[in-house]
């Protein structure tokens, strides 16, 4: 039988988000890792106790206000540093996210007093274990990479939401166009030759609405037409461009306020 000194959870996957390797959250209470290295950037939050660890022959630690970023290729261990172990969470991030050059600041300064950044690293893996939520997942990275690099650059927080009314449009028609089938923020980019961060910003400074959102609310409308017109929520749900019934059941109750089965006619 487990006991409290020796509680070893693990969940890890790979989510279809440019850029993510994996996501593992771990709860450890006496698993100490040995010297190391990743081909990946370690993205850090820890949510109950804290770790220590080396990077380069330094010792460094993670209270729970506290994002780590440790470089690919760098030596690094890990262990508990409270009695109760650390429950944490990681994304692994390749070098389309963060650059190489990106390292030896990381190396210098891996623990990031940030709350801001702390608070959106954990909403993007709240988005990053919903499926379906793909869109939101890669707004929300493309945010905290954005703000991390101005942190290794020594840039602080300088970004302000640019207006561009032309762009934002443009995402729009584009979104409408593709209500049922989506579009990834990569490909939006690439469509509309924009910075994917530059993208977002304009969108929700022109409609007071981010991307996903919006993208969603259009989603959420087609599915009550559907649902009016008699489909049942399996079907009304790849319909409308969800990725099952569970996800349309969140979303759908979140904006309207009860289930798609109680919204059909005559479920009262």
């Amino acid at each position: 039988m487990a006991t409290r000194q020796d509680v070893t959870e693990v969940t890890a996957w790979r989510p279809r988000v440019p850029g993510v390797t994996e996501v593992f959250h771990a709860h450890f209470t006496q698993y100490a890792y040995p010297m190391h290295v990743h081909d990946a950037w370690t993205l850090l939050i820890v949510d109950d106790g804290a770790v220590r660890y080396d990077l380069d022959r330094h010792e460094h630690g993670t209270p729970h206000d506290t994002v780590s970023l440790l470089p690919p290729h760098v030596p690094h261990n890990g262990s508990p540093a409270t009695p109760g172990g650390f429950r944490k969470r990681v994304v692994y991030l390749d070098s389309s996210r963060l650059g190489e050059e990106l390292i030896g600041p990381a190396v210098d300064r891996p623990d990031l007093r940030d709350p801001v950044l702390r608070r959106r690293v954990g909403q993007l893996h709240a988005a990053l274990a919903r499926r379906g939520d793909e869109l939101e997942a890669e707004s929300r990275l493309t945010l905290v990479g954005e703000r991390l690099r101005d942190h290794l650059r020594g840039r602080g927080d300088g970004h302000r939401a640019r207006r561009d009314p032309s762009l934002a449009r443009e995402l729009r028609e584009l979104l409408d166009a593709r209500v049922v089938e989506g579009v990834s923020l990569e490909e939006a980019a690439r469509l509309l030759r924009a910075h994917p961060a530059h993208l977002v910003r304009a969108f929700s400074g022109a409609y007071g609405i981010a991307p996903h959102q919006y993208l969603m609310s259009r989603r959420v409308g087609r599915a009550r037409r559907l649902l009016l017109d008699g489909l049942a929520p399996g079907e009304a749900a790849p319909a409308a461009g969800f990725y099952d019934q569970a996800h349309l059941t969140r979303h759908f109750k979140r904006l309207v306020g009860v289930t798609p089965g109680r919204y059909r006619p005559g479920a009262a």
